[in-house]
C-alpha cells in the first residue's frame, strides 16, 4: 500500500473570515491549507500572525495562491511582474509557505512562445530559490495560450530549473475531456502540489462551470479514483488538497462543509486503497421510519389497514405495522411534523457505526432503558436520524394484541427527505460513502412555487429520495414548507386505493387535466386510463417497466404517505408526477369557498 497522502484544502471552499476558515478547517481535521490571496488581504491579521495562528491549530500552509498572468510577456512587463513576485515572496516568508501557484496567463498582453514562457518562469524559479521557495505552474482551461497540462509539462521541462515544477488541477484537465494517463510520466517529483475538485457534467463556457459549480470529490461526475491514481502512481506524494469553487459552499456554515469536505477525501483514498476504513456492511432493508408528530398520523396509518402492534417500554412512542412496512409514530420528539429517523437492517450494526465514525459522521448518544436494544443513531447532514440495527429493536416494545386488517402494502418502498439546499451535495455524500447507497443523476423540475432538484440514493431494498427547494422565500411558500413523506409497497396499487378510500384515508384527489394529458402523451389502453382516473392513481414508466402511485394528505405539519406499486423493473420514483402532488396537497389545504350559484 502507498503512504496515506496528507490532505489540504484552499480557502476558498469555505465560507466566513481567514480565522474561520482556518478554525473550521483544524476541527473537521485537516493537515494543511492552500491559502488564497484574497482571503489574506482582506484579513486584519498580519502575515505573521496568520503563520502563528496555523501553527497552534497543527495546520501547515502548503501553496500560496494565485499568482497570476506572469509568464511571456514583452520586457517591460516581465520586469514589472518580477518586481510583483518578490514582493509576494516576502509575504510567503513571513506566512512560512515555500510554494506559490502560478496559473497560465490570460492577459492580452501574453505572447504564444513557449521558449520565452519558459525563460521568464526560469527566471521566476531562481528568484523564488533564492528564498527556498518553489513555483507551481499550472494551465487554466481557459489559459491564453497555455490550457492543457502536457503544455505546461513542456514549458516547465524546457525551463529547466530545479524549484519549478507543475501543479496538476483535476478540474482543468478533466473538464476539457483531456486524457489523464500521460501524467504518469511525469516524475513525481516535478509535481509540486495537485488540486482536486469534482463538477457535474454541464454544457456550458468552462470558466463559469469552473467558478460556480465545482463540487468536492464523489459529488460529481468525474473519476476523480482514477486521475489521482494516476497521480499518485507518477510518484507525487503532496498533499490531497481540495479547489472547489461553489457558490453555495461559499455562504454555508464553513464547519460542516469542512467536515463534508474531509469526508470526501477519506472516501477517495478508501478508494485509491490508499487508506483502509471499516468495509460498510451490507443493509437488507428498512427496519422501520419514525414520524414525529400529532396523534393524527396514527389515524392516518390506521385508515391505510396498519395496525398500532406495540407500545415502546419507556417513551411515548408507538408501533404500527402492515406486513413488514412498520413506522413508528413518536408523539415527543423535538422535530415535530417530521421523518426523524430511518432505520436501516444492517448485517454489523457495530461495523457500520465504525464506518460512520471513522468517515466523521456523528454517532449520537442514545438514552438507553432497561432492556432496550442499543442501536446505533448517526446524524445526517439535515439532521435526521439514521439507526442501524439487527433483529432486537422491537423488543423495545410491548405488544398491544392488535393485528393488521391489511390493505395490500407488504413494505416500505423509500423514505423521502427534503434537504436545506445547501446540505443536498452533502447529503448524497454521506448516504454514499457512509452506507454504500449510490446516487442517481441529479434531476430538476418546475414545481407550483419554484425550481426543485432531486435524486436518489439506493442499495437493494434500501431507497431514499433527495429533494431541495432551490429558493423558499417570505410568505409566499408552499403549503407544505420542506415536506418529507414514507412509501409504502402493494402488488396492486387499484384495489390499496379503493379498500384505503372506503376505510376513510384522506387520499389526494387528482385533477382531470392530468388523466388528459396522460392520453395525449401515453398510448394507453383507454380502461386502464380510466382506472387511473377512478382511483386517482398517478402514473410513470421507464425503459424497465411502470409505476402507480398515490398520496395521503398530511399527517402532520410537513408529513405524509405514499402508497407504490413497482411493475416489472421500474427503478424510479415518480419525480415528473411531483409537480401534481404538490398543487394536489396546496388545493387540499387551502380549498377555495364553494361559488355561490346565483338564484
Amino acid at each position: 500500500m502507498l503512504p496515506e497522502p496528507r490532505t489540504a484544502i484552499a480557502t476558498v471552499c469555505l465560507s466566513g473570515t481567514l480565522e474561520d476558515k482556518l478554525a473550521a478547517a483544524a476541527a473537521a481535521g485537516f493537515d494543511g491549507v492552500e491559502l488564497f490571496e484574497n482571503d489574506l488581504v482582506v484579513s486584519p491579521s498580519s502575515p505573521a500572525e496568520i503563520r502563528r495562528r496555523c501553527a497552534d491549530l497543527g495546520l501547515s500552509i502548503d501553496l500560496y495562491q494565485p499568482f497570476r498572468d506572469f509568464e511571456a510577456v514583452p520586457p517591460q512587463l516581465h520586469a514589472a511582474n518580477l518586481r510583483r513576485a518578490a514582493r509576494k515572496f516576502d509575504v510567503m516568508a513571513e506566512l512560512g509557505a515555500d510554494t506559490m501557484l502560478v496559473c497560465s496567463s490570460v492577459a492580452p498582453e501574453a505572447i504564444d512562445d513557449d521558449e520565452l514562457a519558459a525563460e521568464q518562469l526560469h527566471a521566476l524559479a531562481e528568484l523564488a530559490a533564492t528564498r527556498g521557495m518553489r513555483v507551481a505552474y499550472e494551465a487554466l482551461a481557459w489559459g491564453r495560450h497555455v490550457s492543457g497540462y502536457e503544455h505546461a509539462w513542456r514549458i516547465v521541462r524546457r525551463a529547466a530549473h530545479p524549484a519549478l515544477g507543475v501543479c496538476l488541477d483535476s478540474f482543468h484537465i478533466l473538464s476539457k475531456g483531456h486524457d489523464p494517463a500521460p501524467i504518469r510520466a511525469i516524475p513525481g517529483e516535478k509535481i509540486f502540489f495537485l488540486q482536486l475538485a469534482d463538477a457535474p457534467k454541464l454544457p456550458m463556457d468552462v470558466l463559469p462551470w469552473s467558478r460556480h459549480h465545482r463540487l468536492f470529490p464523489g459529488q460529481g461526475d468525474f473519476d476523480l479514483t482514477a486521475f489521482t491514481g494516476h497521480v499518485l502512481a507518477a510518484g507525487y506524494r503532496g498533499p490531497l488538497s481540495l479547489e472547489v469553487f461553489n457558490d453555495v459552499f461559499r455562504q454555508a456554515d464553513p464547519r460542516p462543509a469542512a467536515v463534508d469536505a474531509l469526508r470526501s477525501l477519506l472516501a477517495l483514498k478508501e478508494s485509491l486503497g490508499v487508506l483502509e476504513l471499516p468495509a460498510a456492511p451490507s443493509l437488507t432493508g428498512h427496519a422501520f421510519a419514525e414520524v414525529v408528530t400529532d396523534p393524527g398520523a396514527g389515524r392516518v396509518l390506521a385508515s391505510l389497514g396498519f395496525a398500532r402492534t406495540g407500545v415502546h417500554r419507556t417513551k411515548p412512542v408507538e408501533l404500527w405495522e402492515q406486513g413488514d412496512a412498520r413506522v413508528v409514530v413518536n408523539e415527543g420528539g423535538a422535530a415535530h411534523g417530521a421523518v426523524g429517523a430511518v432505520a436501516l437492517a444492517s448485517t454489523d450494526p457495530v461495523r457500520s457505526a465504525a464506518r460512520a465514525e471513522a468517515l466523521r459522521a456523528p454517532v449520537l448518544p442514545r438514552v438507553r432503558g432497561p432492556r432496550e436494544a442499543d442501536l446505533a443513531s448517526i446524524a445526517a447532514p439535515d439532521g435526521t436520524q439514521v439507526f442501524l440495527c439487527g433483529d432486537d429493536w422491537r423488543d423495545d416494545f410491548v405488544p398491544t394484541g392488535e393485528t393488521a386488517r391489511g390493505a395490500g402494502v407488504f413494505g416500505i418502498d423509500h423514505v423521502a427527505l427534503t434537504q436545506p439546499f445547501d446540505h443536498f451535495e452533502e447529503a448524497a455524500l454521506f448516504y454514499r460513502s457512509v452506507f454504500g447507497l449510490a446516487p442517481s443523476p441529479v434531476t430538476e423540475f418546475a414545481a407550483p412555487f419554484g425550481l426543485v432538484r432531486s435524486r436518489s440514493v439506493a442499495a437493494g431494498e434500501v431507497r431514499l429520495t433527495l429533494e431541495a427547494a432551490v429558493v423558499r422565500r417570505g410568505e409566499w411558500a408552499p403549503a407544505v414548507p420542506e415536506p418529507q413523506h414514507v412509501a409504502f409497497a402493494c402488488a396492486d396499487a387499484p384495489s390499496a386505493a379503493a379498500a384505503m378510500r372506503a376505510a376513510g384515508a384522506p387520499l389526494l384527489d387528482i385533477p382531470g387535466n392530468y388523466y388528459d394529458d396522460l392520453a395525449a402523451r401515453l398510448d394507453l389502453p383507454p380502461a386502464r386510463l380510466a382506472m387511473l382516473r377512478e382511483h386517482s392513481l398517478l402514473y410513470d414508466r421507464d425503459a424497465h417497466g411502470e409505476f402507480l402511485h398515490f398520496y395521503t394528505a398530511l399527517a402532520g405539519a410537513r408529513v405524509f404517505f405514499e402508497v407504490v406499486q413497482r411493475i416489472g423493473g421500474y427503478r424510479g420514483f415518480g419525480v415528473a408526477n411531483a409537480p401534481v402532488r404538490m398543487a394536489a396537497h396546496r388545493a387540499r389545504r387551502h380549498a377555495a369557498p364553494p361559488v355561490k350559484t346565483p338564484a
